[in-house]
């Protein structure tokens, strides 16, 4: 079954109403993994394989449905030119994307501005909610002022 779904979106500068043909209840939510070779030397721990597990949990656990991996690895979470990221943001700029579920905000990316940007300003402006597990960030139920320094702290360390 298909239905309308209206949005606000931002273009130009100007706020405007978009309509996005979707199949009901067929939103995605996108469980995001990424893993640079830098972060291999932290151990298993933060393997591609135990992400998964632990995103596929969480979504259960919290009842969101039509899971999709998006798998970027042997990526630095510097650049935003991950081809496994690119096409979850093409997915969401097509309005197929509910919500995006990463282990923490250095998954999502290191670079404190971009990643700052695609939090606060992007996945706001396209309707997606953003949950960043261990760092117990929804964008749902507002963001703190430490995502910020988290974000800051994670540029550093890939600096470091």
């Amino acid at each position: 079954m298909l239905c309308l779904q209206s949005d606000w979106v931002y273009a130009s500068g100007f706020r405007e109403r978009r309509e996005i043909m979707t199949k009901t209840g067929q939103n995605i939510t996108a469980l995001y993994c990424r893993l640079s070779h830098e972060d291999e030397i932290q151990g298993e721990s933060n393997s591609i394989t135990n992400q998964k597990a632990m995103l596929e949990k969480y979504a259960s656990e919290n009842h969101f449905s039509n899971t999709r991996f998006y798998i970027d690895d042997g990526f630095s979470g510097v650049s935003f030119d991950r081809p496994a990221f690119q096409e979850m943001i093409s997915d969401m700029e097509d309005g197929r994307i509910q919500t995006i579920i990463t282990k923490d905000l250095s998954r999502l990316g290191r670079d404190y501005l971009k990643t700052g940007t695609y939090i606060e300003l992007v996945f706001p402006q396209n309707n997606v909610r953003y949950i960043a597990i261990n760092d117990g960030v929804d964008s749902d139920k507002s963001l703190d002022d430490f995502v910020g320094l988290r974000n800051y702290f994670n540029d550093f360390y890939a600096r470091d």
